[in-house]
């Protein structure tokens, strides 16, 4: 299946677990899976609609508190198309943080401003490490209640180890920079 296509699976995979709205399935993603996997409204409304197209999903419309709501759930023809991608090898995995590539440029500015890229990063992910570990804390706590749970804390442990690695590399990559501050001044 082609990269492109990723948020296919993304929605079906949510989906598999329960109905949601396109709204809840955006929230969902900027709780869950933010760590790793971002999405827009802008692709999800989108995917949604050529996911109905294609018969993997179907949706429901209805009116709660007088507002309209279009709830989507996955049909077995989606479930088919979800298990075969996650049977299928993964062909793509990339990192991509524009402050890396920004480091990666960092002679034509010197190491002052570089530096406060890493401090930028470094305090957005020293802020959201602690919500990691809280949910490796939550998830241990009811990792048998439901097979899924098991899944979500390994991913979840996967994210505390990434973030962790990135907090001392961003202390690394400081005290570098700092050096070559002061061999250049």
């Amino acid at each position: 299946m082609a990269n492109e296509k990723k948020m296919d699976c993304v929605i079906l995979g949510l989906l598999s677990h329960e109905s949601m709205t396109g709204y809840e399935i955006k929230k969902r993603m900027d709780i869950t899976l933010k760590y790793f996997w971002g999405a827009s409204y802008g692709s999800i409304y989108p995917t949604l609609n050529q996911l109905e197209k294609d018969s993997l999903v179907t949706k429901v419309e209805t009116r709660e508190n007088g507002r309209e709501k279009i709830i989507y759930t996955i049909t077995k023809s989606g479930l088919v198309f979800l298990e075969k991608w996650l049977k299928d090898s993964s062909v793509k995995d990339e990192l991509r943080y524009e402050t890396l590539l920004k480091l990666f440029f960092g002679s034509q500015i010197g190491p002052d401003f570089t530096s406060g890229h890493i401090d930028r990063f470094e305090e957005k992910i020293k802020g959201e490490l602690p919500v990691l570990k809280m949910m490796v804390a939550q998830l241990e706590q009811i990792k048998g209640m439901e097979e899924a749970h098991l899944y979500y804390l390994l991913t979840a442990k996967f994210g505390v180890k990434v973030y962790e690695a990135y907090v001392e590399w961003c202390e690394e990559t400081k005290q570098t920079l700092s050096d070559i501050k002061k061999l250049t001044n």
